[in-house]
């Protein structure tokens, strides 16, 4: 069975594109941190601070999951704008650039696992 995506509390699947097209739209819409729940119980996390990108899978609730990684990046970036108001500023390794970020998603959405040529940082 293929695994299916929905946004937030939603309960119609959402297809790739959609998503892909709607996290766009938030990021315009000044909301940078969007969840994605699969039909297998995993999360998808994504963050923004409109130009780089935090993309976290977590595979249940209790799970520190693992995120993606841009091990060739240096410094940190701000404004990472969270549901709640709060601000986070993350390490740029920590994060990717928008449009590697965007592709990220788009595989794992697709393929069901992340792509084999990003690095991973495993929080468990």
């Amino acid at each position: 069975m293929v695994e299916t995506w929905v946004l937030g509390d939603e309960t119609v699947p959402t297809s790739t594109p959609t998503v892909l097209e709607m996290l766009q739209e938030r990021i315009r819409a000044g909301l940078l941190e969007t969840w994605l729940t699969s039909s297998s119980g995993r999360s998808l996390a994504f963050m923004s601070n409109t130009e780089r990108a935090m993309v976290i899978i977590m595979n249940d609730e209790d799970d520190p999951g693992e995120h993606a990684m841009d091990q060739d990046a240096s410094g940190s970036s701000k404004d990472f704008v969270l549901v709640d108001g709060q601000h986070d500023e993350y390490p740029d390794e920590d994060t990717l650039p928008l449009a590697e970020a965007l592709q990220v998603v788009n595989h794992i959405l697709t393929t069901g696992a992340p792509p084999p040529h990003v690095a991973w940082s495993i929080d468990r």
